[in-house]
């Protein structure tokens, strides 16, 4: 079964043509980081014009490497929610206008699903139940994954995701947008140990915090830059990195073996962070665990991630029609079409 998947929930436009729920037929991703960085963050209007702008040629894009046409797909895959919500409405009724005039099913996705799904085109021999890291810009998820389309959140972020933490605190470093991949390398060649930074508590062990974090590393410079000192941003970079993946690592972890998982995979945007990949790879090698994360390229958000979660929504019969809404927010664990 050949899926046409459409990605449009925040800054990049994408299109894929997954097979079978495993393989990447084509890929597409028309990318506005560098417009956005301009503002130093995404602006939502300015997002929602490039995909209408960038939709239909992306699209073309994924069927021409494919060496497929539009009505050569058995069926179309599209992001629903959450996200941005003016985003997502540009991929939804593109989705639904093609479905409806090629006659073909119309899947809708859940983007967290999506990122975790992206594990089964690295991995054809990854299958549920496992227990899942989601770490991205919007979400901190603790995630048992029962089955394909089965889930339970067991922890998740009470304020700030990871990735917005990293975003926020490498702007107060002085990194451009988006600073997490800054904050990557400056940690590579920073002193550890020249700064310590707190971990937040949560009342629920599972559950994370990254509010207080920020704030930290906010207040620390600017009480640096009142009394006339100067910052060390690579050493900071570098106990910035270390904390968040410590609180990550440790929490996610702890539930894993608490629940009586050996399988434990990663996914989301921060799936790409060196220090997050090691620290995770050391603690399930020390528990004996086996982990899974995704390549580089289908951890940010993509569309063959969302083909491939459309293949296992497809074979329980999650099937929208033309009344089909996008949602800026919605529960991983609770959808509704």
């Amino acid at each position: 079964m050949r899926i046409l998947a459409i990605e449009s929930s925040c800054d990049e436009t994408a299109a894929a043509v997954i097979e079978d729920g495993r393989k990447i037929v084509s890929s597409v991703v028309a990318t506005q980081i560098e417009e956005h960085k301009l503002y130093g963050g995404v602006v939502p209007e300015i997002a929602s014009r490039r995909h209408c702008e960038s939709i239909c040629a992306v699209a073309a894009e994924a069927l021409e490497r494919a060496e497929m046409k539009a009505a050569d797909v058995d069926a179309i895959g599209v992001t629903y929610a959450p996200g941005l919500i003016g985003a997502l409405l540009v991929g939804v009724n593109y989705a639904k206008s093609l479905a409806f005039g090629l006659g073909k099913p119309l899947i809708p996705v859940h983007h967290i699903r999506g990122h975790i799904a992206a594990n089964y085109l690295a991995y054809p021999e990854l299958k549920p139940p496992y227990m899942c890291l989601v770490a991205s810009g919007g979400h901190s998820h603790i995630v048992e994954v029962l089955d394909y389309t089965e889930f339970r959140v067991i922890g998740r972020t009470i304020d700030d995701a990871a990735g917005e933490c990293f975003d926020k605190a490498a702007r107060a470093m002085g990194f451009p947008y988006p600073g997490g991949k800054y904050i990557d390398k400056a940690s590579k060649i920073g002193e550890l140990g020249k700064y310590k930074l707190p971990k937040p508590h949560t009342q629920n062990p599972y559950d994370f915090s990254f509010s207080g974090l920020k704030t930290a590393v906010i207040n620390l410079i600017h009480n640096a830059e009142q009394k006339g000192d100067k910052i060390d941003v690579n050493a900071l970079a570098a106990a910035f990195q270390k904390t968040v993946c410590e609180i990550l690592t440790d929490k996610f972890i702890s539930a894993a073996r608490e629940n009586g998982y050996k399988k434990i995979a990663l996914a989301g945007g921060v799936a790409a962070n060196s220090g997050l990949r090691a620290s995770l790879e050391n603690a399930a090698q020390e528990n004996g665990m086996e982990f899974f994360v995704p390549p580089l390229e289908l951890c940010g958000d993509n569309a063959a991630m969302i083909g491939a979660q459309a293949f296992y929504e497809f074979q329980k019969g999650h099937i929208a029609d033309e009344s089909l809404n996008a949602y800026a927010t919605m529960s991983l664990d609770k959808v509704r079409y």
